[in-house]
């Protein structure tokens, strides 16, 4: 095959994923064209629920600050009722999304950056925005067809769906993000585990102003239990704020053993008003769909020189909020592989490493999402409605009865509220992902969790792990946080003042992809002191971080006189397939 090259990467999908990888090879100076069959980006919301290491990778690439400006911002997240209806009795309330005073103050330590409510549609269009501004070229109406790959390249068949005309074009890596229903997973065969469409759920999007039924007590997902939405996992009817409080999306279970139930506007709009609890004028019903609970994973996410992420690779509900967020992560930690391997900063067999670190997670994610959703079954138990409940009253009579019962009841209730916190408040899910690959050298001892692993952040520099967030400042005084000093495509060998050793070990090599900082230099004050206990090193040892933000190694102790310092950062870059 020919060695001349159209770009560097291919990438089929523009959502969560393929956007984000379009953004960080841009930023990473790599060649990159992305296709999508569409004439544009997601037509519903989708997904919403930002969370906190997804916001780092955008901080990372730096749109942060853009995608606050547009989203619902984290204080308007928090409240998850649980009701008869928007007017109607209130049952219970979660905190969620750690904006509850039991868990915000873990949130605020363990990252710089909060979580935001922000539809699909408008992220994916923030990432294609900031992607093509900076070289990523986007290919609309362009349906994927085939491939085919040798030992230097990839060459892929396209079909301009305008001018229905068939093009080629090669690069020396394909990267499928293209949904759950992915051709290029098909064709390359990727192993799949677990079953895809379990349970089915009926969404309607709508636009409806309610916000004198929700501002005195404003809450981003309203449940809805009403014994006609009772059917399915969640036992639950629900209303969705996509924008506060005009447009909405209401969701509510079905049986898949019947088919498509065939939904009327009169249905929607009679269901609307019974949760609402009222009639609910003007009401523009924009899209009704069909929904389907998956459960599926792929066990490996490549095959030469091709790749796969996203939904692609993983296939699960939304509870728990960990889609997008998952996607984005995938492509974060694809893209600095890719970039390093297209410039010769390191060899082929760091690519490895993608399915090592990435399969993983996703297999846990998508055991999360569909757990969430089982964990309501705890909640069902209390309205009663697979035990002889048929109205609402005789439910909240039920719960609320002044008896031994109803005592009973109300304790169900509240250990139910804190079984959720596994899918509302569970900050160890989202932050303390650890990698074990060929990219990583792993210590002997293994990590020991001081609290619940899914519910907590722990914090380490043990290497697989996120770097800790803390803050320092610099030498005009303002804040950093020590993720804003690694990462943007470069490694990041991070040592004390008396550490210089290390720092003259990196001028010594002199690599184009690798930095030094002492922490407690001018630039890098330490002021508050959380470095020095956060770091779980000494002064003089290092810990080396890779682009993404997690650590590659770690060396804790202080070296000893003779301690040939370029021999050992020469023999680690090596280790973890860099070129040096």
């Amino acid at each position: 095959m020919s060695e001349q090259f159209d770009t560097d990467v291919l990438v089929v999908g523009t959502g969560p994923a393929g956007s984000t990888l379009g953004l960080a090879l841009a930023n990473y100076g790599v060649n990159v064209q992305l296709f999508t069959q569409f004439n544009w980006l997601a037509n519903s919301p989708r997904a919403h629920i930002t969370n906190q290491r997804a916001m780092e990778v955008l901080r990372d690439l730096g749109i942060e600050e853009q995608v606050k400006q547009i989203a619902t911002p984290w204080e308007q997240m928090g409240e998850s009722l649980i009701t008869t209806s928007l007017i109607g009795e209130e049952i219970a309330r979660l905190s969620a999304w750690g904006t509850g005073d039991e868990r915000h103050g873990d949130y605020v330590k363990g990252s710089p950056c909060p979580l935001v409510d922000l539809i699909q549609p408008k992220m994916e269009a923030l990432l294609v925005k900031n992607a093509a501004e900076r070289g990523a070229i986007y290919n609309f109406n362009t349906e994927y067809l085939s491939h085919t790959q040798d030992e230097h390249g990839v060459t892929a068949t396209f079909l301009n769906r305008i001018s229905n005309t068939e093009f080629s074009l090669r690069a020396k890596y394909l990267v499928g993000m293209d949904g759950a229903r992915s051709k290029i997973v098909e064709q390359l065969n990727l192993p799949l585990e677990g079953v895809m469409a379990r349970a089915g759920t009926v969404y309607v999007t709508f636009k409806a102003d309610l916000s004198q039924y929700v501002q005195h007590r404003p809450a981003i997902l309203q449940w809805i239990v009403n014994p006609e939405a009772s059917f399915g996992d969640l036992g639950m009817g629900l209303l969705r704020a996509i924008t506060p409080w005009n447009q909405w999306i209401m969701g509510w279970g079905f049986d898949i053993s019947k088919g498509e139930p065939q939904v009327t506007e009169a249905q929607v709009r009679a269901r609307l008003n019974a949760f609402v609890g009222a009639e609910v004028q003007d009401v523009e019903i924009e899209k009704l769909s069909y929904w389907y609970v998956n459960q599926t994973w792929a066990t490996e996410y490549s095959a030469g020189r091709v790749f796969c992420g996203g939904d692609a690779v993983h296939r699960h509900p939304p509870s728990s909020g960990l889609g997008s967020n998952t996607c984005m992560q995938d492509a974060f930690n694809l893209g600095w592989k890719l970039a390093y391997a297209v410039k010769g900063w390191a060899k082929e067999s760091l690519l490895d490493s993608y399915t090592l670190e990435r399969a993983p997670v996703g297999k846990q994610i998508v055991a999360r999402a569909n757990q969430s959703r089982f964990d309501y079954k705890h909640l069902k138990d209390v309205f009663g409605f697979d035990q002889g409940v048929t109205t609402q009253a005789d439910m909240l009579q039920r719960i609320f009865a002044e008896d031994d019962t109803g005592a009973e009841i109300r304790q169900k209730l509240f250990h139910a509220l804190e079984i959720k916190h596994f899918e509302f408040n569970a900050q160890g899910v989202e932050l303390n992902q650890r990698y074990d690959s060929n990219a990583v050298i792993a210590e002997v001892v293994p990590e020991t969790f001081s609290q619940d692993q899914q519910l907590y952040l722990q914090a380490t520099t043990r290497p697989g792990a996120k770097v800790p967030h803390t803050w320092l400042i610099d030498a005009k005084g303002r804040k950093q946080s020590t993720l804003d000093i690694v990462g943007h495509g470069r490694f990041t060998l991070l040592t004390g003042l008396s550490g210089t050793g290390w720092k003259n070990a990196v001028q010594a090599l002199n690599l184009p992809y690798l930095d030094v900082i002492q922490i407690g230099s001018r630039e890098y004050r330490d002021v508050y002191g959380t470095w020095n206990q956060k770091s779980e090193i000494h002064e003089a040892g290092a810990v080396l971080v890779r682009p993404d933000g997690y650590v590659a190694w770690r060396m804790q102790g202080k070296p000893e006189a003779d301690f040939d310092y370029v021999k050992i950062l020469q023999e680690v870059l090596e280790k973890i397939q860099l070129t040096v």
